[in-house]
């Protein structure tokens, strides 16, 4: 069926109600939206839904959040697992409640429980929640950082992480197969409440959750000793993050804590931000202009799930406020916590910490360092909480640290997901050993730097929508796969790895081996001189991203290495 029939039987259909159609015939004569809203099924990928809220095949809305519930019932009523429940929790954007409901009523319709928060929380006590209650599966609605036009739907199973292979695509056939949305069961909700088929959770988990995030504290005596000489600015972003990270900071004690008056209360349109994303510089502008007013020592932004941690701290030269990369953040917190625990004889045997492909190579040297086993996985958190669930399952190794460039850690095996309350926690730690040791925690990351090695990282992402979009972002890897570069900005390629074939290229031998990770759309490029490349299509937006890192032998050197490589690598797409 075409996208303009799709249209047609969206308005005359009577499953689909009133307010839908009159969204739709709003459009009406605008062929350009009504095919962007209607060529293709918004597609369940890998982690879930995400996409523009709105009518339409394409869009996130009650209809296709149902369906995407129907296929996940259905597998979870296959795997025999039905007995065990559902959690289910939300963000503060538009339609996240109404979308939490409508797939508990959904799962309820199917004889499956739900336990729905009864407010929003972060993505990362969801994680923990699915294992505290023993849930088959869980289910947060979010759209992470991205603008407030979106919503999402993310799933994760009973270990607590996001599903991965083969569940992850055995549910997508599962949604597939769910052919009409009159297929997608519902009930209602007092007659599901009466049944014990809905049930609301929330202050037991919180407790339980910050119980659990305590457990990561290293040096509980020099938080108490410096706690009152710390200030620290934050901002949740008009997000999940207020209440669980200002519990957290107030209980370790912890008391000069400003958050951003502005930007305190939940907002789905994210009015004081252009983009509520902690990568982006313009959205910590309210922040450091409270920082500068308090004189904070540290400036901490979560993104509106509170999963992704951003942050700003004094630089003692200049008196200036200095960002912080999501790589530089992870490894600022990994270096203290596998050098304290060292020291205070608390690192686990066999310890391992785990990070992505496109993840920082600053990790490699810190790991040996302290004899600390580094693990790489393919881009996306789940697979770190993938190799946690392997490492109890095999006892090979024990967890300490995992991280991602995109400004997402986990400490501890609490939750199978990035915490940004506990890296905010973490961090604050770093921050109280410094002040006692009188440096700031950017002094400590210019120390890390001097002994490890300056390497620095960027990104360059394109966005292309809609079919031309989408033709546009397999060309450009289609391109690179089928007549890879020999060189980028005069540095060789010494290495190419194609992870959708699974094979990884010696450049100067002509050698091919496996790359060891499973398939993933994905194309590496080892340069000479400690530098990389990397190209990857989003899995959630209509992006393709470019990821990039080199070393220099110091900070101005590595800042001129890095944007003649970007440079180069730009003129390659």
């Amino acid at each position: 069926m075409g996208y303009m029939e799709q249209y047609e039987n969206w308005l005359n259909d009577p499953y689909f109600d009133e307010k839908t159609k009159e969204e739709l015939r709003g459009i009406s004569g605008n062929e350009k939206e009504i095919e962007d809203r209607f060529y293709k099924d918004l597609e369940f990928g890998t982690g879930g839904l995400r996409g523009v809220i709105g009518a339409g095949t394409n869009r996130m809305n009650m209809y296709t959040v149902r369906r995407a519930t129907q296929g996940l019932a259905n597998y979870i009523i296959k795997q025999g697992a039905s007995g065990k429940g559902v959690a289910i929790a939300y963000d503060s954007r538009f339609m996240s409640p109404e979308f939490a409901d409508i797939a508990a009523l959904c799962l309820n319709a199917n004889g499956i429980k739900a336990y729905v928060f009864d407010s929003l929380r972060p993505t990362p006590e969801l994680s923990f929640a699915v294992r505290y209650l023993k849930c088959t599966s869980g289910i947060v609605v979010t759209a992470s950082h991205n603008p407030p036009e979106y919503n999402g739907y993310k799933v994760y199973w009973e270990d607590g992480a996001q599903v991965t292979s083969p569940k992850d695509t055995d549910i997508i056939d599962e949604v597939k197969a769910v052919k009409e949305f009159s297929d997608a069961k519902t009930m209602d909700k007092d007659e599901a409440v009466k049944k014990g088929l809905y049930n609301v959770i929330g202050s037991e988990i919180d407790d339980a959750y910050m119980a659990e995030l305590k457990k990561q504290i290293i040096h509980p005596d020099i938080i108490k000793e410096m706690a009152d000489d710390i200030r620290i600015v934050y901002t949740p972003f008009h997000g999940t993050g207020n209440v669980p990270v200002r519990r957290i900071l107030s209980e370790l004690g912890f008391k000069h804590v400003y958050v951003v008056p502005e930007q305190e209360l939940p907002d789905p349109e994210f009015t004081t931000l252009e983009y509520p994303n902690p990568e982006d510089p313009k959205a910590f502008e309210l922040a450091l202009k409270l920082a500068k007013e308090k004189d904070a020592d540290i400036v901490l932004a979560t993104d509106p799930d509170a999963d992704r941690l951003g942050i700003y701290a004094k630089d003692t030269a200049s008196g200036e406020y200095v960002p912080f990369t999501g790589n530089m953040s992870g490894m600022l917190i990994a270096e203290y916590i596998l050098r304290e625990r060292t020291k205070t004889g608390t690192m686990p045997e066999n310890p391992a910490m785990i990070k992505t492909i496109v993840s920082t190579n600053l990790a490699d040297p810190i790991a040996a360092h302290y004899n600390v086993k580094l693990i790489e996985v393919l881009t996306g958190f789940k697979y770190i909480g993938e190799q946690i669930k392997w490492f109890e399952e095999n006892h090979s190794n024990n967890y300490v640290f995992g991280f991602e460039e995109s400004y997402g850690c986990l400490a501890g095996t609490h939750a199978r997901d990035k915490d940004a309350v506990v890296a905010v926690m973490c961090l604050c730690e770093v921050a109280a050993f410094c002040k006692k040791q009188g440096i700031t925690v950017w002094d400590q990351m210019i120390k890390i730097y001097e002994e490890y090695g300056f390497f620095k990282e960027g990104i360059h992402t394109l966005t292309m929508k809609g079919i031309e979009g989408a033709d546009k972002i397999k060309e450009i890897m289609n391109r690179l796969r089928n007549d890879p570069p020999v060189n980028f900005g005069g540095l060789k390629v010494v290495e190419f790895r194609d992870y959708d074939n699974g094979t990884r290229k010696d450049m100067l031998t002509g050698k091919v081996s496996e790359t060891g990770l499973p398939k993933s759309n994905v194309l590496y490029f080892e340069l000479e001189n400690d530098s990389w490349c990397c190209a990857r299509p989003s899995g959630t937006e209509p992006k393709i991203k470019f990821y990039m890192g080199v070393k220099g032998k110091s900070l101005k050197e590595a800042d001129e290495a890095l944007e003649v490589l970007r440079k180069a690598v730009v003129d390659r797409i």
